[in-house]
């Protein structure tokens, strides 16, 4: 059986605040590790039913880039959806909720810079 390794390496500042996230695959193409300002990351507890989250992102992720970035993991969350279970319904009031969210965000930013 072959085995993958995935290595994710936090640095915090002396509040305990992400400052710099970065990780690795086994078995990438990438050489070097890949920076990010952001992760969520999910695990299944089978034995609890449960999620279990790490959210971290770093002071330089911006607001817009943090709509970007919930906009489209949330798409593609629809799209493992619809792997896993071909129940299409769903996966559609999935991606219309993920389109609403973001259309919702860019106006509430248009407002606002035009108040500014």
């Amino acid at each position: 059986m072959q085995e993958s390794r995935i290595t994710i390496d936090i640095q915090l500042d002396p509040d305990k605040v992400p400052s710099r996230i970065s990780w690795q695959a086994s078995g990438s193409t990438a050489e070097e590790a890949q920076k990010a300002k952001a992760m969520l990351l999910a695990f299944w507890d089978n034995t609890d039913k449960t999620a279990l989250r790490i959210d971290l992102w770093t002071k330089e992720m911006m607001v817009d880039e943090m709509a970007d970035f919930f906009y489209q993991t949330l798409m593609t969350m629809a799209d493992t959806y619809m792997r896993a279970t071909r129940n299409e319904e769903m996966v559609q009031d999935m991606k219309t909720f993920a389109k609403d969210f973001y259309a919702k965000f860019r106006a509430q930013q248009l407002k606002e810079n035009a108040a500014k």
